[in-house]
């Protein structure tokens, strides 16, 4: 579906989604950042994808990534999910 439909948003959330079952991190990241490229997410994609960069310990993306996903939650009025990433980012 992916091959002919390259840009579809839902089906890329869910192969990130398949990826994160299975275990594959480096996957999970890819499609999430092309999802990310191409949808306008309320914030539980940045998430995801923040939870993939702390397990490829890549802290400085997570970090950023969570930050990303505070603008998005605020933006779309996701207060709560807002504050869960902004006291993961407190506890660092």
């Amino acid at each position: 579906m992916l091959v002919n439909d390259p840009v579809n948003s839902s089906i890329l959330f869910g192969l990130a989604k398949e990826y994160e079952k299975s275990g594959q991190t480096g996957e999970m990241i890819e499609a999430l950042e092309r999802y990310l490229a191409i949808s306008d997410d309320e914030g539980n994609a940045f998430g995801m994808l923040a939870r993939a960069y702390e397990k490829a310990d890549q802290p400085d993306k997570a970090r950023e990534t969570y930050q990303r996903g505070i603008d998005a939650a605020t933006a779309h009025g996701h207060p709560s999910m807002a504050e869960e990433y902004r006291a993961y980012l407190e506890s660092e």
